[in-house]
């Protein structure tokens, strides 16, 4: 697929490796640092490419067959899941579980290259969107995905400490809405996250409150604990 700019250096964290069952945080920005979401169409259409690939088909079904058919090649709801999202206005933040070793190579394909199709035909625009190839850190240890849905679904406050960050329930284009139970959403799976912060089996209000204070209160920022692998 040719969304990809064919670069003489890889950039940080454009080396991939991709191992079965792997979770990534997966991100990318707009070409020299440039918006790619500028009004809330934009970000609901991003939104809306990253369910037709990952819902269930059957909730598919009331879809334009013609406009189904121009999107959907291939359906990866039983083969990612996503855990956790935010779109800024220049760059966005993911993070996958994948259970083949090159599902999100697929998956990337997809959303990347229909979001530029409509972003270039919008805005009448020629050449590529995002910043070279997405970048791609796989998440070895159960304290760094914890600390990165922290600091992605405080990403639009880029705050310290915790400060302010009730409003990140706000923000209406990333998952924190979802993990404290304010949203529902088909194709996101936030338990696999909260099930970490649930003391008390099958009381998941016990596991958003808790999350909740550790996105809010915890003291440490986040970035000292995740160093420099998260975003250029």
């Amino acid at each position: 697929m040719g969304w990809c700019i064919i670069i003489n250096m890889p950039s940080k964290n454009s080396i991939k490796q991709y191992v079965e069952n792997g979770i990534y945080h997966i991100y990318n920005r707009g070409i020299n640092k440039q918006d790619i979401f500028l009004d809330d169409q934009d970000y609901s259409t991003f939104l809306f490419y990253l369910k037709l690939y990952l819902d269930n088909p059957d909730n598919l079904k009331d879809l334009d067959p013609q406009k189904k058919a121009c999107f959907v090649r291939k359906n990866f709801n039983n083969s990612i899941d996503l855990l956790c999202y935010c779109l800024m206005p220049n760059h966005f933040h993911l993070i996958l579980r994948q259970s083949s070793e090159k599902d999100i190579i697929d998956f990337m394909r997809c959303v990347a290259t229909n979001y530029s199709m409509y972003f270039n035909k919008k805005y009448d625009r020629v050449g590529y969107l995002f910043q070279g190839r997405y970048k791609a850190v796989l998440v070895n240890s159960d304290n760094y995905l914890f600390h990165l849905s922290r600091y992605i679904h405080l990403n639009p406050f880029a705050i310290q400490s915790g400060k302010g960050a009730s409003l990140a329930e706000e923000y209406k284009y990333s998952s924190y809405a979802n993990y404290l139970g304010l949203k529902y959403t088909n194709w996101l799976k936030p338990e696999l996250i909260l099930e970490y912060f649930d003391q008390q089996k099958d009381q998941n209000i016990i596991a958003k409150s808790i999350y909740k204070e550790f996105i809010e209160d915890y003291e440490i920022d986040s970035k000292e604990i995740l160093g420099d692998l998260v975003i250029e």
